[in-house]
């Protein structure tokens, strides 16, 4: 039987899992919350809390690994817990994808990157999965594959609420754009990366249009019948350190690779279309 263990089960790994699991795989994902315990089972994930002897266990059972949970000040958190029995069964596993960020590149002053680009974080954020990418690599026998993501959107992620609320700002930084991936497109790479391993693959994972992200919000107003977010000048915007961060990259991310090498057609080659079907989904 096919086991896919997720070392952190957030809203990626569950968009994989609704995959996976109608195919009669099994997947187990990690908590360190017991009360998340049933939330995970009512999906048809195995529960496993966040602490040592119990990964170990999940691990031992696992044909693949999706690491997904995010480097913290001590490093990767799934190599300090278990990094030495990720090594020891390295040669047993079958496939082992590790959810990277687009961040690694830094910035370009809106030019063009792929998966050959050398790394040049410009954020601790970005230094951080820097680093993550690399202690991963160095596991020797792992079939490792990175996966760079861009901005992730999908249910429950989309720009509708807080445009409806009056709540949204079109923050403007001249030039500034920004690369998005929609939650499903991800999974499906994923899925296509499982069937076709190429241990040791970078895969960059976005839509075919990177695009400013006020124009975004004026487009999900407009599918809405509302007038456009005000504008606000970047240098004006009242943000959290975490949102000023995002703006200080700009890039243009290409995805050739997960077309060329995994067959993959997007779900959602375009921010138009994915919110398009955010709204349809919402009724």
């Amino acid at each position: 039987m096919t086991v896919l263990l997720c070392l952190g089960y957030g809203y990626s790994a569950a968009a994989l899992a609704r995959r996976l699991l109608p195919q009669g795989w099994r997947v187990l994902g990690t908590h360190r919350d017991p009360a998340r315990a049933d939330g995970l089972a009512a999906q048809g994930v195995e529960p496993v809390l966040w602490q040592k002897d119990a990964l170990e266990a999940a691990l031992a059972e696992a044909s693949h690994v999706l690491v997904s949970a995010g480097p913290q000040g001590a490093g990767d958190p799934a190599l300090a817990e278990i990094g030495p029995a990720i090594a020891a069964r390295a040669a047993q596993l079958d496939w082992v994808g590790y959810l990277s960020t687009t961040g690694v590149y830094g910035d370009h002053a809106g030019g063009w990157v792929d998966e050959e680009t050398p790394l040049a974080p410009s954020t601790e954020r970005g230094r951080a999965r820097a680093e993550a990418e690399t202690d991963w690599q160095a596991i020797a026998g792992l079939p490792l594959h990175i996966f760079r993501l861009a901005g992730i959107y999908g249910p429950g992620r989309g720009p509708f609420e807080k445009v409806r609320q009056g709540t949204a700002r079109r923050i403007v930084k001249p030039g500034q754009v920004f690369s998005r991936i929609h939650v499903e497109d991800i999974a499906q790479v994923l899925e296509a990366s499982i069937r076709q391993p190429r241990p040791g693959a970078v895969y960059n994972l976005c839509d075919d249009d990177p695009a400013p992200p006020e124009v975004v919000l004026e487009h999900a107003a407009r599918l809405l019948g509302l007038p456009p977010p005000p504008e606000v000048a970047f240098d004006e915007a009242e943000m959290t350190p975490m949102a000023r961060s995002f703006y200080a990259e700009n890039k243009r991310v290409r995805n050739d690779r997960i077309k060329e090498e995994l067959g993959v057609t997007l779900l959602y080659p375009d921010y138009r279309a994915g919110l398009a079907a955010l709204l349809r989904d919402e009724g």
